[in-house]
């Protein structure tokens, strides 16, 4: 029996806690499930995918975690749509692109940063 079945949550440190809620809220229309405030080097805000999956909790409290050392995967089944709609918002959005798995795997992505310079990727489900 394995130890580790599904991931359910993952932690990532964040330089400016409204920018990056705004970004994986606003932007990306990830839900905010929690919001919990001890001060500005204590806060933690989770959000959930619309079709679950593991919860993002963003935090201000880095202990050995810097901002800016991930690289996220998202799906959306309509990339394009989502793509137009972020440049409409202001995000600084890639071009789409069609092999996000390599040579011929026809799967249609594109790139964004977050506030903290993570990558995320979008691509088409």
């Amino acid at each position: 029996m394995p130890t580790a079945d599904k991931l359910t949550m993952f932690q990532m440190a964040v330089g400016d806690m409204p920018k990056a809620k705004e970004f994986y809220s606003d932007h990306l229309g990830l839900k905010v499930a929690k919001d919990y405030r001890q001060d500005e080097d204590h806060w933690w805000v989770s959000l959930d995918g619309a079709q679950g999956g593991a919860t993002i909790t963003l935090t201000t409290y880095k202990s050995n975690m810097k901002p800016g050392n991930l690289v996220l995967y998202f799906s959306t089944s309509d990339v394009t749509a989502n793509h137009q709609a972020l440049a409409k918002q202001g995000v600084k959005v890639g071009d789409i692109q069609n092999d996000l798995y390599g040579p011929g795997s026809g799967v249609k992505f594109f790139q964004v940063e977050d506030p903290d310079h993570n990558l995320v990727h979008v691509w088409q489900a």
